[in-house]
């Protein structure tokens, strides 16, 4: 308890004067956040963006992943989903939000 008095009640400086520590700490934390901004929040939010606009233009006929590794073609267009028809005829109803990936993003690239 006693290591605890002396650290709570400790002068900030040497001298016992306190100056300029708290506008240093602002300083920091400010960048701190910058940088979790520029460098975390920022791409993920354009990564959600991209990701929105690819299953808005999604249209009938295009192949696509879901997030459960399922791959079909698209049969119809609804105002929330998909109906995709998968291997032997069989059709599936699945929502935007499961469309993964482009299966032929990776060929596009190379």
């Amino acid at each position: 308890m006693n290591f605890l008095n002396f650290l709570l009640f400790a002068p900030q400086n040497p001298d016992g004067k306190s100056g300029g520590g708290g506008y240093q700490m602002l300083i920091m934390l400010g960048l701190i956040v910058l940088v979790f901004y520029f460098f975390m929040i920022r791409p993920q939010q354009k990564k959600q963006k991209q990701m929105t606009n690819f299953r808005d233009n999604l249209k009938r006929g295009d192949k696509i992943v879901t997030i459960g590794g399922i791959h079909g073609k698209i049969t119809d267009v609804q105002e929330g989903t998909f109906i995709i028809e998968v291997e032997d005829g069989t059709k599936i109803r699945i929502e935007k939000a499961a469309v993964a990936v482009d299966p032929n993003a990776s060929a596009k690239k190379d």
